[in-house]
């Protein structure tokens, strides 16, 4: 059984997705981020850096992961779904999940903050992470093109990209143009377990909900 202490973001679903896909079971604890209860001491114990999401997997003595990229790593392996064994075809899944833990996601972050938080809008700020944005999802598109996926099949580098991809009109962004990453976009978006991992954390109150047999219980 995993824990998994999420919320209702990119790198949160990433983990939920990915868990819905290799079919373990798991236990959601979903954090208030307005209420910093990601930075509690109970959670800090968990991930020092005080960031979802993170993992314990009740099934190898408590082991705790954190940083959604290792959360990934450490599922794939354990189950050994969506991630080859081949060295090559492994370099591969790994290099475009860096791809979206290191450019992407960092980007797009950003982009998201300047465009709809931040108190003041800073034009040239908000341009820069949305000109970085939109080249990154270029870069997406082109590595998509005459393909259905990123490598050789469906893997963890899908998942993690398609997270942050899907939400670019959220960052500002138009990807007119781009159309294997729409079509990429919307294959992926059409997975049931897709689906269902993008419901996790639920839109309600309740702060732990565990997934067995295909059914969430609220408790």
């Amino acid at each position: 059984m995993i824990d998994l202490y999420t919320a209702a973001t990119p790198n949160g679903r990433k983990i939920s997705v990915l868990l819905e896909e290799i079919g373990l079971d798991y236990t959601v604890h979903a954090l208030n981020l307005g209420q910093d209860e990601q930075k509690q001491p109970a959670f800090l114990e968990i991930n020092p850096n005080g960031r979802i999401p993170a993992i314990v997997d009740r099934d190898n003595d408590n082991f705790t992961v954190f940083e959604s990229g290792a959360i990934m790593l450490y599922l794939a392996e354990k189950s050994d779904q969506l991630l080859p064994t081949e060295q090559r075809q492994r370099s591969e899944v790994i290099q475009w999940l860096m791809f979206q833990m290191g450019g992407l996601g960092p980007m797009m972050g950003q982009a998201n903050v300047f465009y709809r938080y931040f108190p003041e809008k800073i034009p040239a700020a908000i341009e820069r992470y949305q000109r970085e944005t939109l080249r990154l999802l270029t870069v997406l598109d082109s590595r998509l093109t005459g393909r259905n996926y990123l490598c050789d099949s469906y893997s963890i580098a899908d998942i993690a990209n398609w997270c942050w991809a899907k939400e670019y009109e959220w960052a500002g962004v138009n990807i007119t143009g781009l159309g294997a990453l729409n079509a990429w976009i919307e294959r992926i978006s059409a997975r049931p377990a897709v689906i269902c991992g993008m419901r996790i954390p639920p839109s309600s109150e309740q702060s732990e909900i565990r997934k067995t047999g295909g059914k969430l219980i609220v408790r």
